[in-house]
């Protein structure tokens, strides 16, 4: 049986982007709930740099127990944010640009635009698949990151963004911003165990990349 390799599905929501919005928090796109935690990981530039590697190398999900299978190169287009409606409802891309390929210097390529991913989940007794598109990059010169939307299979609906800044005070900080609900009606009944579960592994991304856990 092919592998399938889910470069040409499209994410199962429609507000592509949206963990960019300044007001995620209070004004999610409609249906949806989110969240934003972040956590002070160090300081200076070093810091800074030498965590931008490992977010941009997939060092958040693999220091949180999460296996990164079936990866594939992305397209290298750049969402550059949705335009919401009153409602909530997303009315329009803007325009997209491309992006250059960068690597690590052990030869590890950084996560691009358009990427996709199975992650493997341990989940209890079970291993839980949830494929994932990046759908923008961050590349700025005190911010980093990247953000992912869910395929078809990912026990969610939504987006999540992982960040990594350094503020004018020196100080480094990792941001997880996300908006999601239940992909299916069986999903929607297992609602609770969900949120657990990306509790869980929320605290775990926001310890991910603590000086301790990337040497």
């Amino acid at each position: 049986m092919r592998r399938s390799t889910f470069t040409d599905e499209p994410v199962t929501y429609g507000a592509v982007g949206g963990t960019q919005a300044a007001d995620l928090l209070y004004y999610p796109p409609k249906g949806y709930k989110s969240f934003i935690r972040q956590a002070r990981i160090g300081s200076g530039e070093e810091r800074f740099a030498s965590t931008v590697t490992a977010l941009m190398t997939w060092g958040v999900q693999r220091g949180s127990g999460i296996k990164v299978t079936e990866t594939h190169e992305g397209t290298g287009v750049q969402y550059e944010g949705v335009v919401f409606n009153p409602d909530g409802t997303p009315a329009k891309m803007q325009e997209h640009r491309p992006s250059e390929a960068i690597f690590a210097d052990d030869g590890s390529p950084y996560i691009a635009n358009g990427m996709t991913a199975v992650l493997k989940i341990p989940f209890w007794p079970l291993t839980v698949s949830a494929p994932v598109r990046v759908v923008y990059v961050i590349d700025e010169p005190q911010r980093a990151g990247f953000a992912y939307g869910t395929l078809h299979g990912h026990p969610e609906s939504g987006e999540e963004a992982f960040i990594v800044e350094l503020r004018d005070d020196g100080s480094v900080w990792f941001v997880v911003r996300a908006f999601y609900r239940p992909s299916t009606t069986f999903y929607r009944l297992a609602s609770p165990v969900l949120r657990l579960a990306q509790r869980r592994y929320t605290a775990r991304y926001l310890r991910s990349l603590l000086p301790a856990r990337a040497a």
